[in-house]
């Protein structure tokens, strides 16, 4: 099937009131896992998606998806983690959040959906989701009981990390500048309201874990603010280094970090000597980058795999434009040493 970027369909077609349900389910299934999952390999992990549902339809078609159906499912043989980042820009984040949520009922303990720096109503409210709940849903977003708020309350809840076989932690941003190790992550008590200007060791912590980055190289170490996502300083924003994920991963005895956050030109990127990888599932970020998307397939044998997309063309006009005007987040440039020796036996 072709999946393209094709004209958006203003109204969204499921109705809100089947929405508030599928939110409710999806609540009470995530309440009752931890905040760390525990995932058995083989996986997929798919990184931002930021409503990019027809590049996620791309991704099922030509890989598999999770569902039984024995012409295009493989639910029974692989877990899936999804690294956060469902909404803004694309102007499907409604058909992409409410297929997730679908499959995390149907798949409680097999579908694994982490939070993003945009399941968060200050971003979100700003970036486009609150905008495509007006316009598709026709609701006034500011009401309590509209489906905007009612959704920022369940991302409050989503779980923060996933662990694969012991070996190996996903997660959306970083390590940031407090996170030491995975005990860190486990104290944090939900729901969790991210707070952006920063008081208190919690804070900072859900603050590392969903907004920081890589330093720019391996050369690069220590701890930095992110003078780039947060120019005013003020925001607690930190770049880490490879020091920094050698001890984090000593102290949690685990082997490889896997996160998103970032748009890295090819798909996905490694960092600190392969001890981390980045990847990115929207293609052409922003209708502006033309950049591919990968998921990463970890097999029974605990290798990892890059699948790779290609943006189908380079309209703006699937893409939300927020009220302050405010650009798509930063894109990081190709690496000069380029990742394409597709497999890694890292694990």
């Amino acid at each position: 099937r072709k999946w393209s970027q094709s004209t958006i369909e203003t109204a969204f077609l499921i109705k809100p009131e089947f929405i508030f349900q599928l939110i409710e389910e999806c609540l009470a299934i995530v309440k009752e896992q931890p905040i760390i999952c525990r995932v058995k390999a083989p996986v997929k992990i798919f990184g931002d998606i930021h409503g990019q549902y027809n590049d996620l339809m791309r991704f099922f078609d030509l890989w598999r998806g999770p569902n039984e159906s024995s012409a295009g499912g493989d639910i029974e043989s692989f877990d899936y983690v999804f690294l956060g980042d469902y909404v803004d820009y694309g102007c499907y984040g409604l058909e992409v959040i409410c297929l997730l949520m679908a499959l995390k009922v149907k798949y409680p303990t097999q579908v694994h959906l982490l939070r993003g720096n945009h399941e968060d109503r200050c971003i979100n409210n700003a970036l486009g989701f609150s905008e495509e709940c007006a316009e598709r849903l026709s609701e006034d977003v500011s009401k309590p009981d509209s489906v905007f708020e009612t959704a920022n309350r369940f991302f409050n809840w989503l779980p923060l990390a996933a662990v694969i076989n012991d070996k190996a932690v996903c997660l959306h941003g970083g390590i940031g500048s407090s996170v030491n190790s995975l005990n860190d992550i486990a104290k944090l008590q939900r729901p969790l309201e991210v707070v952006h200007e920063v008081t208190t060791l919690s804070q900072q912590i859900l603050m590392d874990v969903l907004w920081s980055d890589p330093t720019e190289s391996d050369e690069e170490l220590g701890v930095s603010q992110n003078l780039t996502r947060d120019p005013k300083g003020a925001g607690g924003i930190y770049t880490f280094g490879p020091d920094r994920v050698e001890h984090f991963l000593k102290l949690s005895n685990l082997q490889l970090i896997i996160r998103g956050h970032e748009c890295v030109m090819d798909g996905f990127e490694r960092f600190a000597r392969g001890q981390l990888l980045t990847v990115f599932s929207a293609t052409d970020y922003g209708g502006k980058h033309k950049n591919a998307g990968a998921v990463l397939f970890i097999d029974k044998n605990l290798q990892v795999l890059p699948k790779l997309i290609y943006p189908v063309d380079f309209s703006t006009a699937n893409y939300w434009t927020s009220a302050d005007g405010r650009a798509v987040s930063p894109v990081k440039e190709r690496a000069a040493e380029l990742s394409h020796a597709c497999e890694f036996a890292y694990l």
